[in-house]
């Protein structure tokens, strides 16, 4: 079996002190392979985006370790590659120099700074908009800048917070398919948090649906089926999957929903 990319152990966050306190994580144990495409489900406020910003280094955990290639990480570092929803793109810089900035910003000098920017750009298909402000570009093209920039300086795992969700259903297919493609060439491991349980079958090996108040793992899932993927969701295979996953985040929900004081659902 391949060895694990990343591992998180017995990880803990609180917010808030005293008797306003609240857990957002409760011993939170995840270990994902090397090359293995792992997406996070659940009812909102189960702890995904807070789960992943602390992988990243974005945000402290209280207790617990973020270990990657067993070594134990906790800032940002360039082994660890990051797209948000809301692309992150400065908007003075065009596409090709937001993702030169980011190169400037790890290390890369010279001549080679414009080199891998070209070929990340190329990459995702965007040649011909290079020179091109964020402004003057699509949702699916920020998007695919923001992929190129993340991948530019190489991280063993590539962490994805709901990159597509503000996209449409056709753009947000064919992004999915431009990250299959890639994970495929570039052998990353992935973690990948979405609300879409049809997209986290059709990109994932596995999937890790999160329970809340607190969050934690309540099961994984094996995504069990054939690469490349096709577009029928009606499959067999495919539906047993989906009811599965969407009926294990459902029952969570009514859990949730069994504990919120009558004024807090009303309001």
């Amino acid at each position: 079996m391949t060895k694990a990319k990343l591992k998180v152990e017995g990880l803990c966050r609180v917010f808030g002190e005293g008797p306003s306190a609240w857990t957002a994580l409760n011993d939170i144990n995840l270990s994902i392979r090397e090359n293995e495409f792992v997406s996070l489900v659940g009812a909102s406020g189960c702890g995904k985006s807070t789960l992943l910003s602390i992988i990243a280094g974005l945000q402290p955990a209280d207790l617990g370790v973020i270990l990657v290639d067993d070594k134990q990480v906790d800032a940002p570092g360039r082994d660890r590659g990051v797209v948000f929803q809301n692309y992150t793109l400065m908007p003075w810089l065009t596409a090709q120099q937001n993702i030169e900035f980011a190169l400037r910003a790890t290390g890369v000098k010279g001549s080679e700074i414009r080199r891998i920017a070209a070929e990340h750009i190329a990459l995702v298909g965007l040649e011909k908009f290079a020179d091109r402000y964020p402004a003057q570009l699509s949702g699916g093209m920020k998007q695919r800048v923001a992929i190129a920039r993340a991948l530019s300086y190489r991280p063993k795992i590539l962490l994805m917070d709901e990159p597509f969700g503000a996209l449409d259903a056709l753009t947000r297919r064919h992004m999915q398919e431009l990250l299959t493609s890639i994970w495929t060439r570039y052998k990353l491991t992935v973690l990948f948090v979405t609300h879409d349980v049809e997209e986290a079958i059709y990109l994932s090996d596995r999937v890790v649906v999160m329970a809340a108040q607190p969050g934690r793992i309540k099961e994984h899932v094996d995504i069990d089926l054939p690469r490349p993927r096709g577009d029928d969701m009606t499959a067999p295979g495919y539906r047993e999957l989906y009811r599965h996953v969407l009926g294990s985040i459902r029952e969570e929900a009514q859990r949730i929903a069994k504990l919120q004081p009558l004024d807090s659902v009303l309001g």
